[in-house]
């Protein structure tokens, strides 16, 4: 019985993930609104990395506003991205 509620659950989450892919090719969009969905992975990333960024330290949040712009500078020197994740990480071991 469990077995088929798990596979059920796998079924339900998996239509709405793979349904737009599946069918976006047959929209299309005015430019205006291509222009901001194709933002929304930025500021879907930056709402889930600047909380992240805050509370790497409770007590201590300078620590993870450093880490994040060591991320930041690295990012912007063009350098691949683990050496920008290694970097970060790197930066709040050496603080702590």
């Amino acid at each position: 019985m469990i077995i088929w509620m798990i596979i059920g659950m796998a079924v339900v989450t998996a239509i709405p993930r793979i349904a737009p892919t599946l069918f976006i090719h047959l929209l299309t969009f005015p430019k205006w609104l291509d222009r901001s969905l194709q933002a929304i992975p930025y500021a879907a990333l930056g709402a889930l990395i600047f909380p992240g960024i805050m509370t790497v330290q409770p007590d201590a949040p300078q620590i993870g506003i450093i880490a994040g712009l060591t991320a930041v500078l690295l990012s912007w020197s063009g350098i691949h991205i683990i050496y920008v994740v290694v970097g970060a990480i790197l930066s709040v071991f050496l603080m702590t």
